[in-house]
């Protein structure tokens, strides 16, 4: 079971300066990573709450099931997870299988321990959040440890985030949350 929350930060600096006061290591230096997001034609997952995703991790591949969220006061969902060798080879099977390419997503992660938590700093072409995995009373305390509370949780995936920001602001795709395409601000949020 998958327990996450994510908080907006003003900017990379501001975020990495609240993890080292929380007294957190680095456990895993910035990287590139890059999400594709798998659907039926009618979008019926994303109907279900549920999602298939591939993920590029470096020279790492992930092939990931996400289930529905459940209600609480942190996201909570269901997620198997399996490293395979092939990125292009995993898509081919999961086109083959019936799914297309729903949304297409990157950040810049960097990932430290803090006590029972994982804590990642994501530097997103809308923003940047600190993501926080653990159980809701570890979530919690590190939150407060990083000097926010249960009102500045954030439980949209980032796709939703990315879409709600689309709109907004009239800017990007909303199907590709991606640092290459022109109209994005890396360090607005």
């Amino acid at each position: 079971m998958e327990q996450e929350i994510k908080l907006a930060f003003e900017d990379i600096e501001a975020a990495r300066r609240a993890v080292q006061a929380a007294g957190a290591r680095l456990d895993i230096s910035a990287r590139l990573i890059d999400d594709q997001l798998f659907d039926t034609p009618d979008a019926q997952l994303r109907r279900a709450g549920t999602g298939l995703r591939v993920r590029r991790d470096g020279a790492r591949t992930f092939l990931t099931y996400k289930g529905p969220v459940q209600p609480g006061p942190v996201k909570s969902r269901e997620e198997l997870e399996t490293e395979v060798a092939d990125a292009g080879i995993v898509e081919g099977i999961v086109r083959g299988l019936g799914f297309q390419p729903a949304f297409r997503g990157q950040k810049r992660r960097e990932e430290y321990r803090l006590d029972t938590t994982h804590v990642m700093i994501d530097e997103t072409p809308m923003g940047i959040f600190i993501e926080i995995e653990g159980d809701p009373a570890a979530i919690a305390r590190a939150a407060a440890a990083l000097g926010r509370s249960e009102r500045d949780y954030r439980l949209e995936s980032y796709p939703t985030l990315w879409r709600d920001w689309c709109a907004r602001t009239g800017q990007g795709d909303a199907r590709a949350m991606l640092f290459d395409a022109p109209s994005q601000a890396p360090s607005e949020a």
